[in-house]
């Protein structure tokens, strides 16, 4: 027996993925070495993916309202 569906149709939902761009998830906040060497951060806790590949230790901290005036 085959695996085809009896219809002969496949539902795939791939091609929607595919016409439309992909856009890049902002994140709400990037660690410390990653803001400092301006890498994209998966904000991923408690350490990020740039900081656990390399070994160092992930620092997230806090951005304040005031500090952007």
């Amino acid at each position: 027996m085959s695996s085809v569906p009896s219809s002969g149709q496949y539902n795939y939902n791939s091609t929607d993925d595919a016409s439309s761009p992909r856009v890049p998830r902002r994140t709400a906040m990037a660690c410390q070495f990653c803001r400092g060497r301006k890498l994209k951060c998966d904000g991923s806790r408690p350490s990020c993916g740039n900081c656990n590949r390399r070994g160092y230790p992930c620092v997230y901290a806090p951005v304040g309202s005031e500090q952007q005036k």
